[in-house]
């Protein structure tokens, strides 16, 4: 029965992307849903960006091992990155009309900073996608029996076909459905378990030690790794073409805006719920995962759970990581399409710039499906991909809209300095965290250029 549930919501799920598909008429609706997001779904869409195999099986595997302390990366940083984005990104930034970010490098700095944004961010999400792949795989497996891999060619086939057919449209209604499937699902599931533990003032009475800590010790090297987890997604996501374009789908600068606080605050609940889930699953069933934690989920439910059960949580498991997968693959195929290749063509017509990006998805899908293979290590596959959007883009971002002296050789400078530092730290294994070492260079990069050069204005109109 849950292996045919399984079966019809995969089948659904393709259903609904292909009728969606049916709304884009252009590359503009195939991008960024003719820009016509009302507010609920524009919520489900900004919520959706990173809700996926990190935040369910991820996150619950550091927080069944190292308490909150072990979460602050996600759900915290990723709760704060949407905050900020809504207070200080998000009107600037719909304002420019651009389809992704490497055009506002572009407008703001030249072609030079579109082409190196471009070229950085695009692998940035490889690792993020596989993880997303790799997460599918293990829950088909788990349901239905089949080989993990199989699995991963599967479900990433099917993501990529619906992105495929309607790009931000079938990703937008898609991802309104999953979010309704996530938030019920874990609802129900979090007051079973939490009233079969006890309830909630016994589940944390009966805590071990040191489970809520939500501060390092006084060191100076643990302020710095404890910094430096809430930076990685809190900042380097900031500069992120999924992100961007979510926002940028949105009918209006105050709908943009009011979603990216809407979806944070929805991030920040329904992300710590599975942590409370796992916290029960470990005073229910001290047994489960003592071989994997990030198992523990799956294998409580499976083992423990009746078939509504079941169906609630994978329901709820796959419509994370698929939502998170589709925005994923289509955030750098876009870039790929829009600041890589159409520049070649002197002219081209609309329809041909929307088959460039269709075809850009199915290459990204397939680089990502080839790299879920190489490893299937869903944490360490996250975590490499957060990082060089932060150290490269996140400075010459935020100058370019706040800072008017902001200039092209700064922006070139603080990309390639800032991913120089975070390279050179990476091999030097330093003590403070790499990431730190790449923003310091990104920044030292941006007043060099700024100060040392003096360039004519940057194209385009001044950002508002």
């Amino acid at each position: 029965m849950l292996t045919a549930f399984v079966l019809v919501y995969l089948l659904i799920t393709i259903l609904i992307g292909r009728w969606a598909a049916r709304k884009v008429k252009s590359a503009g609706d195939f991008i960024v849903a003719g820009r016509s997001l009302p507010l609920g779904i524009s919520t489900c869409v900004i919520f959706a960006t990173w809700f996926g195999s990190e935040t369910m099986l991820g996150a619950t595997s550091e927080f069944a091992q190292h308490g909150l302390i072990g979460v602050i990366e996600d759900p915290f940083g990723a709760s704060l990155c949407l905050l900020l984005v809504g207070l200080f990104y998000a009107r600037k930034l719909y304002r420019q009309n651009v389809l992704t970010f490497c055009d506002y490098f572009r407008v703001r700095f030249g072609r030079k900073a579109e082409i190196v944004s471009a070229l950085l961010m695009i692998p940035s999400y490889f690792g993020w996608i596989a993880a997303q792949i790799v997460a599918m795989g293990i829950v088909i497996n788990t349901v239905m029996g089949i080989s993990v891999e199989t699995a991963m060619i599967t479900s990433g086939m099917i993501v990529m076909g619906y992105t495929y057919m309607g790009g931000m449209w079938s990703v937008s209604v898609t991802d309104f459905i999953q979010t309704i499937m996530i938030i019920v699902g874990i609802l129900v599931i979090t007051y079973i378990v939490v009233d079969a533990a006890g309830g909630i003032s016994t589940v944390v009475d009966r805590a071990p030690a040191g489970t809520f800590r939500f501060f390092p010790d006084r060191d100076w090297n643990s302020w710095l790794h404890y910094m430096a987890a809430w930076f990685t997604i809190g900042l380097g996501s900031i500069p992120q073409q999924d992100v961007f374009q979510r926002l940028m789908s949105s009918k209006s600068e105050r709908v943009a805006q009011y979603s990216s606080y809407l979806g944070a605050l929805m991030y920040l609940v329904i992300g710590s719920l599975p942590l409370l889930i796992v916290l029960c699953a470990q005073q229910l069933y001290p047994d489960l995962g003592a071989a994997d934690t990030s198992t523990i989920l799956p294998d409580m439910v499976m083992q423990h759970g009746n078939l509504f059960i079941q169906i609630l949580f994978f329901g709820a498991l796959l419509s994370a990581i698929m939502s998170t997968t589709s925005g994923a693959i289509l955030a750098p195929a876009t870039v790929l399409g829009e600041n890589l290749v159409k520049p070649f063509f002197r002219s081209i017509s609309d329809k041909k710039f929307l088959l460039i990006i269709r075809l850009s998805v199915v290459a990204v899908s397939a680089i990502a499906i080839a790299m879920a293979f190489a490893s299937q290590d869903i944490y360490q596959l996250v975590a490499t991909s957060s990082v060089l959007s932060l150290v490269s883009l996140f400075v010459p971002l935020t100058a370019g809209l706040y800072w008017k002296r902001a200039n092209e050789m700064g922006a070139n400078l603080s990309i390639v300095l800032g991913t120089a530092g975070y390279i050179y730290a990476e091999w030097m294994e330093t003590t403070t965290p790499p990431l730190f070492v790449g923003l310091l260079w990104s920044i030292a990069g941006m007043l060099i250029g700024a100060f040392s050069w003096r360039s004519k204005p940057s194209e385009g109109p001044a950002v508002p």
